[in-house]
Parts: C-alpha cells; sequence; structure tokens
C-alpha cells in the first residue's frame, strides 16, 4: 500500500507532493441530477470560506446540494487567536451568518489543531497557559452554543505514522492524554448539547493509524471524556485494497457513537514516479473507493450517521487544487468548475439514495 500521508499544515499550504501525471479522466461530467440533500435524510455536508459567498456558482451548487456548513478556515485558531490571544470572531461570525441565513446545519472545525496556536502560546507559565487554554475553547464553543450542531475539538491527534500520538506544544505543556481530555471537557460544559469529535485523516488508508485513533477512543471515553463522535476525514487514497475501508468503518462503529464522513476528497494524482495507469483505471479506482465508503457509512445503523461532508464543493475549490504543481486536471470532488456533476456524484448519490 502506497504511504499516502495527506498533510493540512495550513489551510492554503501546497500538500504533500504528488506529481501530476496523465490526462484529464476520460468519463465525461454528468448532467443535471438531483439534488444531494434530497436523496437522504442524513445531512450532507460541505466546506467553505467566506470569500467565496458572493461567487453565484458556489453559492448554486452548495444551496442545491448540501444541507451541512464546515467552516474550511474561519472557525480554526488561526483565523481568531490573535497575537496577545484575544479573539477576533469576525469571519467565524460570518460563517455562522451564512449557515443560518441558508437554512445550513453548522459543524464547527476545529476547536484544538496540533499546527496552530504556538506563537500566541509561547513563553507563557503553565498557569496563565493552561488558563487561556481552557479560555479560548470556552469562549468559542459558547459563542456558537445553539447554533453549531457538532464540534472537531482535537484535530489530528494521532501521529503521521500511525505510531502513537503527536508531540507539539498543546501535549508538551499540558499532556499527551490530558490536553486532549481538558478540551473535550471545557467545551462540553460550555455548550452541553454540542456533539463533540475527535477528527483525523488517513485513517482508512493507514490501518495502523486506524487502529491507533480507535485505541485512542476507547482511551478517552474509559477516562469518562465527553466524546460524542467520531471524524473520520477520509482524503482517500485510491490505491488502497478493497475491503480497508468497510473494514475501518465497521470497527469504528463498534463504539456505538455517531459517524461523521467529514472532509471527502480523491485526488486522481499520484505519488509514483512512473504511472502506467490508464485515466480511465484511475478514475475506476476513485469511483470504486469512494462508493465503497459511502456503503460503509450508509450501512451503519441510522444514530451513528451524523453527516457526509466533501470537502469543497468544485474541484477548483479543492485544497488539492492550490498546490502549485497543479495542472488544472485533477477532480477530487463531486462537481466540476462549472458545477456540473462529476462521476463522484453518482459514486455518493447512489448509496446514499438507496440507505
Amino acid at each position: 500500500m502506497p504511504d499516502f500521508r495527506l498533510t493540512r499544515r495550513h489551510l492554503l499550504a501546497s500538500p504533500l507532493a504528488l506529481s501530476a501525471c496523465g490526462s484529464a479522466p476520460s468519463t465525461p461530467p454528468l448532467g443535471p441530477v438531483r439534488p444531494l440533500k434530497d436523496l437522504t435524510t442524513v445531512p450532507v455536508g460541505v466546506c467553505g470560506m467566506s470569500g467565496q459567498f458572493d461567487d453565484a456558482g458556489w453559492r448554486r451548487v452548495v444551496l442545491t446540494h448540501f444541507s451541512q456548513f464546515t467552516p474550511e478556515w474561519e472557525m480554526k485558531m488561526e483565523a481568531i487567536l490573535r497575537p496577545d490571544r484575544s479573539l477576533d470572531f469576525t469571519l467565524a461570525d460570518r460563517c455562522a451568518d451564512f449557515a443560518t441565513d441558508n437554512g445550513l446545519r453548522l459543524h464547527g472545525h476545529a476547536l484544538v489543531w496540533y499546527s496552530q496556536g504556538a506563537e500566541p502560546f509561547a513563553g507563557l507559565d503553565r498557569k496563565t497557559f493552561a488558563a487561556d487554554y481552557d479560555r479560548y475553547i470556552r469562549e468559542v464553543t459558547a459563542r456558537y452554543r445553539g447554533r453549531a450542531v457538532g464540534w472537531d475539538v482535537v484535530n489530528e491527534a494521532v501521529a503521521e505514522d500511525g505510531n502513537g500520538l503527536r508531540s507539539h506544544h498543546w501535549s508538551e505543556r499540558l499532556g499527551e492524554i490530558d490536553h486532549i481530555r481538558r478540551a473535550f471537557d471545557v467545551a462540553h460544559e460550555a455548550d452541553p448539547e454540542a456533539l463533540l469529535f475527535l477528527n483525523d485523516y488517513n485513517l482508512e488508508n493507514l490501518p495502523r493509524k486506524g487502529a491507533t485513533f480507535l485505541n485512542l477512543v476507547e482511551k478517552l471515553l474509559k477516562a469518562g471524556t465527553p466524546l460524542g463522535g467520531i471524524g473520520s476525514q477520509s482524503h482517500l487514497d485510491i490505491e488502497i485494497a478493497e475491503g480497508q475501508i468497510t473494514t475501518f468503518m465497521r470497527d469504528a462503529a463498534e463504539f456505538g457513537l455517531p459517524i461523521h464522513v467529514s472532509e471527502l476528497d480523491a485526488s486522481l494524482r499520484s505519488d509514483r514516479r512512473v504511472d502506467l495507469r490508464s485515466p480511465a483505471d484511475r478514475q475506476a479506482q476513485q469511483t470504486a473507493r469512494v462508493t465503497e465508503l459511502a456503503e460503509a457509512f450508509t450501512a451503519l445503523p441510522p444514530a451513528q450517521q451524523y453527516a457526509f461532508t466533501v470537502w469543497g464543493a468544485r474541484d477548483t475549490d479543492s485544497w488539492l487544487r492550490r498546490d502549485d504543481r497543479d495542472d488544472g486536471r485533477d477532480s477530487p470532488l463531486l462537481f466540476d468548475a462549472s458545477g456540473m456533476a462529476t462521476p463522484l456524484y453518482d459514486a455518493v448519490a447512489g448509496p446514499l439514495g438507496s440507505g
């Protein structure tokens, strides 16, 4: 299995150097299709940023097909926390208002992330560090109480290769497990009704990482942490073995918690130095893996189907298309630049519609 370790240290940063190869997929985009949100009672989510709100094409796709909205960047610490550790909610409020004004369910993302917050917290004594950590989580969560139905409380806690947990400024000062438990406790106190998620990526792609993640879930639950749901980002490696996604979803479901497919996309690009697959072969792999994910999700008990979220409305909105190596050919999402459905639409719509 290829070592497909996608990272998103910063929203607009380049992803792992993936070499584009071959030509555009041979299957043409689909014509007009039924709205995804009309196919199922399960919330169908999408991410976006406030700079897209005035884009008529983006709005048309989002408001036609989706019933849940995740701010891609504006509710992260990098957008809210100022250097003096005061909080600026200007952009986060715009996202919350967009969701409310358009009848979209709001999912908050993300309170604590290893890659953000180090600079404003640098040099603080432990007491101040801990107090301001709590204050940030409390104030952000409380501000959207009654509006955000759920939060990614801790994002990407597991090490890249699945060998234990990440080491970073939060874990070093507050404890490897304790900083996670603390975040959930404070968020739960600030909004007891919100569903609180542990969210991570490559859980389907790398079985070792998936196992470490589920072991962490078990530890947190045994410790009485108010962990309410499991978030699997599902940035899928289309070359993984058939059945691998289903196995992870089945194992995750054993906890009985709601599960969020939280950031789905599936790049056609490859990290192979030489890729001899035809465009049709790559597209077949892509649709097979996304279909497997959607089928595994819809096989969950209804109470465990929190939402099925794609990480971008159109191919051109994808973080995978912000890489300076992008050749404009990757199609990792359900709609193309013009808002027409891609083959991935059917890969998702079929299972959701029959679930």
